[in-house]
């Protein structure tokens, strides 16, 4: 079972969104056959057997093993992933695109730039596992407290100067078998939990992944800013050199 997989067909997003399915894809964290996910869910065994057949053929479960009893065959099912995300490009002519309106200081834009991410790494991880590759990727995930919004301002100056300084040191246009990469910062205020909610330690969290072929990306000039989720100003998008 993978710990997170990318859903791309409308097909299949539409089939996990389904509320009965969705609890049968949690359900199936532990592998169980049609009678036992539905002594685990109250429903009757004839209704999880159609939804279970629907979710295997999109790819959301496996056949995991048959059992005999007497005469009987038991079916025993699990579900490929423990998590799922859905990607923009099942809904492609919606899809958030970020270089239709690029504003440093607009959440809508970071959210366009998430999207995109998890389009783009998707696709990746989507054409990696058919290969049995693992894709080379970096992320850091840290949380920082300002005292003030003065502060706030300060820290996005030097995270603009201190990525702008690093991608162009190592930015090669020339570079014959050079990969490009995206590279993305964002910056945005953490929603407030629940109070029953447990609390994540801050800190950097920073897991990296061997090489694997990748699809190129074209370099950018790190964009930062902030502002509130409805004004900024434009922001040039540009090669570093």
């Amino acid at each position: 079972m993978l710990d997170v997989a990318v859903i791309e067909e409308p097909a299949a997003a539409e089939a996990s969104l389904d509320p009965i399915r969705s609890r049968i894809l949690a359900a199936l964290a532990e592998p169980g056959s049609a009678t036992m996910l539905a002594v685990r869910l109250g429903l009757p065994r004839q209704k999880v057997n159609y939804h279970l057949k629907e979710l295997e053929r999109h790819g959301l479960v496996e056949l995991a093993e048959e059992r005999r009893k007497g005469n009987v065959t038991e079916r025993i099912y699990g579900a490929t992933a423990a998590s799922y995300v859905i990607s923009p490009s099942a809904l492609a002519a919606v899809s958030p695109d970020p270089s239709r309106s690029p504003d440093q200081l607009s959440a809508r834009w970071l959210l366009a730039l998430g999207a995109r991410l998890v389009q783009e790494v998707g696709a990746l991880v989507t054409g990696a596992s058919r290969v049995r590759q693992r894709v080379a990727t970096f992320a850091i995930d840290a949380e920082v407290r300002f005292a003030s919004a003065a502060d706030r301002t300060a820290f996005a100056d030097e995270l603009t100067q201190a990525m702008t300084a690093l991608v162009s040191r190592y930015h090669d246009e020339s570079a014959p078998q050079g990969r490009s990469h995206r590279v993305i910062v964002g910056l945005h205020q953490i929603p407030a939990a629940p109070t029953d909610a447990p609390q994540t330690p801050a800190g950097p969290r920073s897991p990296a992944a061997p090489d694997a072929p990748q699809t190129p990306a074209a370099p950018r000039r790190p964009q930062t800013g902030w502002g509130t989720p409805e004004h900024g100003p434009q922001a040039q998008q540009e090669n570093p050199r």
